[in-house]
């Protein structure tokens, strides 16, 4: 297969299929825009099967997804998209960069959901942007970027209401999107402990890549803890 792009987190292959790449999740773990590079032990295998799970659960619930399937322990099959380069992330609660832009305490509940839009670009850090930095940089047309804002707000209250009676908690998220050969704005990449903050609703301990970041350690433990809780039944 023809590598087509190599990113942090993910490979990026052509296939013999028309329209359809293979996505190959990798181990290795990055923060702080790359500064903290490291690994964690089988994180491509784990978020390519929680990957998985959400997407195969959003397209049950009418949200349109790049995904096809699985190929492999650590591989989805997808449709091949033109990533939008804007970075759509909801937050429910204070945390991370959020908490200490606005000298909140981490863990207060938002009144109500907040949406961000970051520009995709590692050399940059991913700055935060608005609407009049996409339309200034010709990112992506309005009807575009209200398609995804309005898909985001959908998974967040889908995926708060799929994860409250497995004992998580949504924190926030980023979702990326793409669009396909038709022009149809699609969610794409991953949803995982790597672009998700899940804690526990009980304990508020957390199970995500923050872990990595702090050096909590169990860092593989809490993703092995969410795939769990996600495959109950």
């Amino acid at each position: 297969m023809r590598l087509l792009h190599e990113g942090k987190a993910k490979q990026v292959y052509a296939t013999e299929e028309p329209g359809v790449v293979l996505i190959r999740f990798k181990d290795d773990a990055t923060a702080f825009d790359g500064k903290k590079r490291g690994s964690i032990e089988d994180k491509g295998r784990l978020n390519a099967r929680m990957s998985a799970i959400f997407f195969e659960y959003l397209e049950g619930k009418g949200i349109p997804t790049h995904y096809l399937g699985t190929a492999g322990e650590r591989e989805l099959r997808a449709r091949r998209v033109e990533i939008i380069r804007v970075e759509v992330v909801v937050r429910n609660v204070a945390a991370g960069s959020l908490a200490k832009r606005l000298g909140l305490a981490e863990g207060t509940v938002l009144a109500r959901p907040v949406l961000e839009l970051y520009l995709k670009d590692d050399e940059l850090g991913d700055p935060l942007i608005n609407r009049y930095h996409v339309r200034a940089l010709g990112l992506a047309a309005d009807a575009e970027m209200d398609r995804a804002e309005e898909l985001a707000l959908a998974v967040n209250d889908l995926l708060s209401a799929y994860l409250e009676p497995r004992g998580l908690k949504l924190i926030d998220f980023k979702l990326e999107f793409g669009r396909d050969d038709s022009g149809t704005v699609l969610l794409a990449d991953e949803i995982s402990p790597d672009t998700c903050r899940f804690w526990d609703r009980e304990t508020g301990e957390r199970l995500d890549k923050d872990r990595f970041r702090r050096d909590l350690g169990g860092v593989a433990d809490a993703y092995r803890e969410v795939l769990r809780r996600l495959e109950r039944r």
